[in-house]
């Protein structure tokens, strides 16, 4: 997938040794057997920020949407200052 490496280098460079908080939403994992968390560094909710600064884009599903808003915001930003993904992936 477009951006995949850089996605993962920058998820490394963000919590490689860090000690992270995992919250559940609704489910536990999904249907293929993935376990679903929000991340969290401190007071910094990682899965946000990989969408605001381009490295991912959303996917939510029901009943799963806690932040479903707040992740379209983020896209909607990161895409319109075309930055990762939005610029690499054309």
């Amino acid at each position: 997938d477009c951006f995949a490496t850089e996605a993962k280098q920058k998820v490394e460079s963000l919590l490689n040794g860090k000690e992270v908080v995992l919250v559940k939403d609704v489910s536990e994992t999904d249907k293929y057997g993935r376990l679903l968390r929000y991340v969290y560094l401190g007071d910094e909710m990682i899965n946000d920020t990989l969408v605001k600064e381009g490295y991912a884009r959303i996917s939510t599903f029901p009943p799963d949407v806690k932040f479903k808003d707040q992740f379209l915001t983020s896209e909607r930003q990161a895409r319109e200052a075309q930055v990762g993904l939005w610029q690499a992936c054309k």
